[in-house]
């Protein structure tokens, strides 16, 4: 049953659709579904971390049965190194991220792309965190695969607003550090800041080994620059207003994006982190399934 605080954020058609397709780790994962992730440990951990009902399909080795006798139920102990993929969402809520020509501006068509994630990954047995992280880190939910925890998820991001200066660089440094184990880091940003901050940052997530991938939002209007009459700019995190003549600055705007967008792109790709383009005009269900298919090719190769 899908909670009413994340609901708002979800389309049952589309959660239909994209569930064919499970969401799973390019790298080694401590813990794992059977078939989903990778794990690089053997065995079980001397660290008792919890028991789980038996599902068909579960190592019967791990069952209980001691357990059993006393209730009458199949319960599997479970391992700090056995347990699922944990996978924490990082929501940009700085002030550019209200930009938005569409029917949704850029927080709001983040927020159905992480929600709409996150269900997927509880169903499928992994944990989900959340962060939201404006001039600050100012949530920041531990993942946890209980289904009751999609709706503190919802409500977070029914409750985030796009507000401040940006401090994603530093968020997630300090993100890099409080993980222990490997996980799955999500980042939905905008990414307007210094971009060798950023590239720091995404290394030192990388460094910890922890699969990074980075939904670049953008409305088209940022891409295109389709302005054509004199206009009064403003900056959405500062106290910064510019009037000009669009078609003068044109082109040198288009080239410093460009440039800007290749800096991004290219260093994710310099430290193996999966990086997406996403124009808020697109579906975010085709984002999405785009996401998923190249996940189970980079897995099968």
């Amino acid at each position: 049953m899908v909670e009413a605080g994340i609901s708002q954020f979800l389309d049952a058609e589309v959660i239909a659709r994209l569930a064919a397709q499970p969401l799973v780790s390019r790298f080694a994962m401590e813990g794992s579904i059977s078939g989903h992730h990778r794990s690089p440990h053997r065995g079980s951990s001397v660290e008792f971390a919890e028991y789980r009902v038996y599902a068909p399909g579960d190592d019967i080795r791990r069952l209980d049965w001691r357990v059993f006798g006393r209730t009458d139920r199949f319960y599997l102990k479970e391992f700090e190194a056995d347990t699922n993929l944990r996978c924490q969402l990082i929501l940009d809520s700085s002030g550019s991220m209200a930009f938005g020509t569409g029917s949704l501006n850029k927080l709001e068509f983040a927020k159905r792309m992480a929600a709409t994630l996150g269900y997927l990954l509880i169903q499928q047995g992994d944990a989900v965190g959340l962060g939201v992280a404006g001039e600050t880190v100012s949530t920041d939910v531990p993942a946890k695969r209980n289904a009751r925890h999609l709706q503190l998820i919802g409500d977070l991001l029914a409750g985030a607003r796009a507000q401040g200066t940006t401090g994603l660089a530093s968020a997630l440094h300090e993100l890099a550090e409080k993980i222990r184990q490997r996980a799955m880091v999500v980042v939905f940003s905008d990414l307007f800041g210094d971009v060798e901050e950023l590239l720091s940052s995404f290394q030192h997530l990388r460094f910890r080994k922890h699969d990074l991938v980075v939904f670049h939002m953008l409305d088209r209007q940022e891409i295109t620059f389709p302005f054509n009459q004199p206009l009064r700019f403003e900056d959405m995190e500062r106290a910064f207003h510019l009037v000009c003549e669009p078609s003068m600055i044109r082109e040198e705007y288009i080239e410093h994006l460009n440039r800007f967008l290749t800096r991004v792109r290219e260093g994710c790709h310099r430290l193996n982190a999966d990086y997406h383009l996403v124009v808020t005009d697109s579906g975010f269900e085709s984002v999405l399934a785009k996401f998923l298919l190249g996940r189970l090719q980079s897995l099968s190769r």
